[in-house]
């Protein structure tokens, strides 16, 4: 669940072959496809904003260590061992 997470939240190559190209903006009409790391990686190396795009990284850091540890917190209500024994 954690693998799929992480996963889900570092799209880029399919938006990047959809929609960006080095003449174009990514994110396609309107911006309806921008995810948080294209939105790091324009403003990182298209932008030339390395602070801002380094201060996104953070953020998407701990936006994935709060959800692991949501994850992990949560564990013992939806995950059954074999070897536990639940009381009814």
């Amino acid at each position: 669940m954690i693998n799929g997470l992480i996963g889900a939240l570092q799209i880029f190559t399919q938006i990047y072959i959809m929609t960006g190209t080095a003449a174009q903006a990514m994110g396609g009409p309107n911006n309806a496809s921008m995810m948080i790391v294209p939105y790091l990686f324009n403003n990182g190396f298209r932008f030339y904003k390395m602070g801002y795009a380094s201060a996104i990284a953070w953020i998407l850091f701990v936006l994935v260590m709060i959800l692991t540890l949501l994850v992990f917190r949560s564990s013992s209500a939806w995950v059954y061992y074999e070897s536990e024994v639940r009381k009814s």
